[in-house]
């Protein structure tokens, strides 16, 4: 209860932040949005309708008891409410994450314990190598590279843009979610695995394993009954926090190959000057940032013995 007690007042400082950082423009928000071709009756209808002729701390409060019953306003771009416009983006993002973490986690483990079992090997040294210049590379320019070699210049196999048609389900036309998926994978797989491998090689090298192999209990038992179960919470813990850096690669992700989700609608509302969309998005990716770190330390706890008992006193 205290660690929901404490991701709900992080939740609430993130609001506070999401609301001053784009309200606190150099100048009047609603000329920045509008523009100097503006005309002050334009300009006067926009204050009136985002409440910037109010106190800026009662403007706060109109923003966040809003979205406290799910309302975060109407787009300036569309005239339709926020809930309205991103529910479909919502979906797709999360259709995007879903597939991605339902198969980092596998491919973690598996890649992870193979490098723990055959270390300083050529395997395990050419393999450890490569992903520590995989995690050097940014979002973008793995998505590009992926672009030219499977989409463009050389085996043209998928789609360039995700053209996934209004209303659709991404699962309904995996062919634009591959390119997509595969760029996130290519960027969180290594940074697990790496963890994974690091945490097996510890739980190998200890004394119980040890003793496990004194008794004569084959290879392929020991590492499955003896060091994976003590090396599974530093996996689990990573991927939940290899979420949250999920949620910051979909926007350049989802920019990169045009697919419609919350990242490409954040550009969008960018180029747009919308900023009730702004504030909504924003706010989202902030609190599923805190939903997966709370996830991560709740993983702990439970997996942990010494912590349960800690958290008990």
């Amino acid at each position: 209860m205290r660690r929901l007690g404490t991701g709900a007042l992080v939740l609430w400082f993130v609001s506070f932040i999401v609301f001053f950082a784009t309200q606190m423009l150099p100048s009047d928000p609603a000329r920045a949005i509008l523009g100097r071709t503006a005309t002050p009756e334009l300009v006067r209808a926009l204050q009136l309708k985002l409440h910037l002729d109010r106190p800026i701390i009662e403007q706060y409060w109109i923003w966040f008891s809003g979205v406290l019953q799910g309302n975060f306003g109407e787009s300036l771009a569309s005239h339709q409410p926020v809930t309205t416009v991103l529910a479909p983006r919502i979906d797709n993002s999360l259709s995007l994450l879903l597939m991605v973490s339902v198969l980092m986690v596998p491919l973690a483990m598996g890649m992870g314990i193979a490098l723990a079992v055959r270390r300083d090997s050529l395997m395990d040294r050419t393999v450890t190598n490569t992903f520590i210049a995989t995690m050097a590379l940014p979002d973008f320019v793995v998505g590009t590279l992926v672009l030219i070699v499977l989409s463009t210049s050389v085996l043209q196999l998928f789609p360039a843009a995700s053209l996934i048609p209004p209303g659709a389900s991404p699962f309904a036309s995996p062919q634009f979610v591959v390119l997509p998926a595969l760029t996130l994978l290519i960027t969180t797989v290594p940074f697990v695995a790496r963890l994974v491998r690091g945490s097996m090689i510890e739980a190998l090298d200890s004394e119980y394993v040890a003793m496990a192999r004194l008794r004569g209990v084959p290879a392929r038992t020991v590492v499955w009954r003896h060091a994976l179960p003590n090396s599974l919470v530093p996996a689990l813990q990573a991927s939940a926090m290899m979420m949250s850096y999920l949620l910051g690669g979909v926007v350049v992700v989802e920019y990169v190959f045009n697919y419609p989700g919350l990242g490409r609608a954040l550009n969008d509302a960018i180029a747009y000057r919308d900023l009730p969309l702004i504030q909504a998005i924003t706010f989202i990716f902030a609190a599923g940032v805190v939903l997966f770190n709370l996830i991560a330390d709740l993983l702990t706890v439970l997996l942990t013995p010494k912590l349960r008992t800690r958290d008990a006193r």
